[in-house]
């Protein structure tokens, strides 16, 4: 057992207006089911517990695509959303941010009680991991935000995040039960860090043989214990730019939204009748939900399927949210009554689109890209954190060439 992963992030203020915190909730609520669906709890866990796939998972659901608010966002929306479900689909998430994550104990322990864990050796993992990345490694984070994930096999995976003051960063640090090298068969690469400073071992010396391993991490230099976890570090500025995005990835993506005979085979490959915005949208969350964690190293490009709240890349398309959510629920209804072939559809789009990127090669204009974005944001109902109502003027249809 070991830290699977930690994210460096700038610190955002700022909140998470309603009419996105829904959608959240509702899209995580099916990207969670569509991956229990096809990979199962553990599957999800192993997401979970990398730090760059849940930076895209944050990104491809409306946030700010760098922000520490992803952690506290994300996290909010999947336990609200499986919250009513979890006995069904097996998963369950205690704590929060702040207050609520004092209550870990004492959900952790009820938790026991309906389904006959051992709730007394989840708590005192839940505090050690806790203890570990708070005290006995000193970083100068303090965490604020702890989340304890647990499957009804007992598999476990936590979320947690610290503030460091001096510097305006965030730290999220990721846990797994398991040893977890990836989602399917590739290694995750080592990634170094910066030594932050001396280690102090405070954890209690008395542990448990299950929670020994854990332990070997607090007498570890903090660059040693990076090097086997995936290292993520986000930019301070707001703007997507070139350089956060894989603009070959990207171009696959546009080119199967907007080139007309690649556009007509990937939405036959879902039997659904949907237009190029929603397809491009649809084709990055079928990647959350399939794609390879390699595919995951720039979660910026993620925020091309729905926006961000703050308007970066542009602001987030309220009807093409909308239309994404309506064709992932009917894929998943679908399947709950043994049709599985809208939800399969989402893997076949997602190995299309890899292989128009391997074939074709398309290259995103980047710029034009997000000029194309805005310029029809009004007529899909493009809202952000500082519009009171979506604007209801229409796009001039003039745009630049996207790839």
């Amino acid at each position: 057992m070991k830290r699977s992963g930690v994210a460096d992030l700038p610190l955002h203020g700022g909140r998470v207006p309603s009419w996105l915190a829904e959608r959240m909730t509702k899209l995580g609520t099916g990207i969670t089911e569509a991956i229990i669906h096809d990979y199962g709890t553990s599957g999800f866990l192993s997401r979970l517990s990398d730090p760059f796939w849940f930076q895209a998972l944050g990104a491809v659901m409306g946030m700010d695509w760098h922000s520490s608010g992803i952690t506290t966002s994300v996290m909010g929306a999947l336990k609200r959303g499986l919250a009513p479900r979890a006995n069904e689909l097996g998963i369950f998430i205690c704590g929060g941010r702040g207050r609520h994550s004092r209550n870990t104990p004492y959900e952790l322990r009820r938790l026991g009680e309906r389904r006959g864990f051992d709730a007394d050796k989840l708590v005192r993992t839940s505090r050690l991991t806790a203890r570990i990345d708070n005290n006995a490694i000193a970083d100068g984070f303090q965490i604020y935000l702890h989340n304890f994930v647990v499957t009804s096999s007992g598999q476990w995976a936590v979320v947690q995040q610290g503030l460091n003051d001096a510097t305006g960063l965030a730290r999220r640090y990721h846990w797994h039960s398991v040893t977890v090298r990836d989602f399917v068969t590739e290694p995750h690469t080592a990634i170094f860090g910066e030594n932050q400073g001396t280690i102090m071992n405070l954890v209690d010396s008395k542990a448990q043989p299950a929670q020994t391993a854990l332990l070997e991490i607090a007498h570890e230099r903090p660059e040693k214990t990076l090097q086997a976890a995936r290292h993520l570090k986000l930019p301070a500025h707001h703007e997507v730019r070139a350089r956060d995005v894989d603009l070959k990835r990207l171009g696959a993506v546009l080119a199967v939204a907007y080139e007309r005979e690649l556009h007509d085979f990937a939405e036959l490959l879902l039997l659904e009748n949907l237009g190029p915005r929603t397809l491009q949208s649809l084709a990055l969350v079928a990647e959350v939900v399939h794609g390879a964690p390699s595919r995951f190293s720039d979660p910026a490009r993620f925020s091309f399927a729905h926006g961000g709240k703050d308007r970066h890349p542009f602001p987030v398309p309220l009807r093409t949210y909308d239309e994404s959510l309506k064709v992932l629920r009917k894929g998943l209804d679908a399947a709950r009554i043994g049709d599985t072939d809208k939800l399969d559809g989402f893997r076949r789009l997602d190995r299309f689109v890899e292989t128009v990127e391997k074939n074709l090669e398309p290259e995103a204009d980047l710029k034009a890209v997000i000029e194309h974005e805005n310029a029809i944001s009004p007529s899909l109902d493009g809202r952000s954190v500082f519009d009171d109502e979506p604007r209801k003027t229409f796009y001039n249809p003039r745009q630049r060439s996207l790839f």
